[in-house]
């Protein structure tokens, strides 16, 4: 079974320690959620994972290989990666935008049959086939974060790394999205790592759930016993409890901490 992992790693942004000697194994076949409040480490560790951000000390690793040491074009064939804030600063259709998910992939010849195939599959599972054709710019922000996760998922990636997906869409699509991660880890055998601000969506779609504060892991097993009153209020200085209801967990927020 694949494997990512966070060995050691610290991050230094300013004078401030991001993250802090943070070790964290990752298993294909799992949706984990890393949460925790403004400015805990969380976009900057999962940076980290995605070999897009140099650790100032440790190492992440991909099975047995350092993922710094992997060739770009062989690493994005692996991991995709879902920024927090993308930027679409030009007119093209969204179809466009998602194939290039496939650039890790496209030879001389350009697109071929399979990645033709692999785009469709995206937008299908995106629910994006209405929106093939309309410029991305302007699309609504959770139409434009629908189509960034087409995009990731039509590389077909191994781990599927994602910043805040969630945010911008609609209650619906959160529930679509969720499952379809679900889908990908329980069905499909891939990692999902995401990171994620609302501890109820967290709650319903993770298997683990990752806890940060200060660059530090704070708790770390199942959305049950991660999400405690006790972590919750070392975390976010909130009293809180996990409610398991009819529809699924829930997090009830009673107010700020005492």
């Amino acid at each position: 079974m694949s494997t990512l992992g966070a060995h050691d790693v610290s991050v230094r942004l300013g004078d401030r320690l991001a993250v802090d000697k943070v070790t964290a194994t990752f298993e294909a076949g799992t949706v984990t959620a890393i949460l925790g409040p403004n400015g805990a480490g969380k976009s900057t560790l999962l940076a980290c994972l995605a070999g897009l951000r140099k650790p100032l000390s440790g190492h992440v690793r991909l099975d047995d290989v350092d993922v710094l040491s992997m060739p770009p074009r062989a690493r994005a064939r692996r991991i995709g990666f879902i920024p927090q804030t993308p930027e679409i600063a030009w007119a093209v259709e969204a179809r466009i935008l998602v194939g290039l998910g496939r650039t890790p992939f496209i030879g001389s010849r350009g697109l071929s049959l399979e990645d033709a195939a692999a785009i469709d599959r995206a937008m299908a599972a995106a629910g994006l086939e209405a929106l093939a054709e309309r410029d991305v710019t302007t699309l609504s922000g959770g139409e434009r974060g629908r189509v960034l996760i087409a995009r990731a998922l039509a590389g077909d990636p191994e781990w599927l790394l994602a910043d805040e997906p969630l945010t911008g869409l609609d209650p619906g699509h959160q529930l679509d999205a969720g499952a379809l991660f679900r889908a990908m880890a329980h069905e499909q055998g891939r990692g999902v790592v995401l990171t994620l601000h609302d501890l109820s969506l967290a709650a319903r779609i993770a298997d683990r759930i990752v806890v940060m504060a200060g660059g530090e892991i704070l708790a770390d097993g199942p959305p049950d016993a991660a999400l405690s009153p006790d972590v919750l209020s070392a975390a976010y200085d909130i009293e809180a409890r996990y409610v398991t209801g009819a529809s699924g967990p829930l997090i009830e927020i009673v107010g700020r901490g005492r």
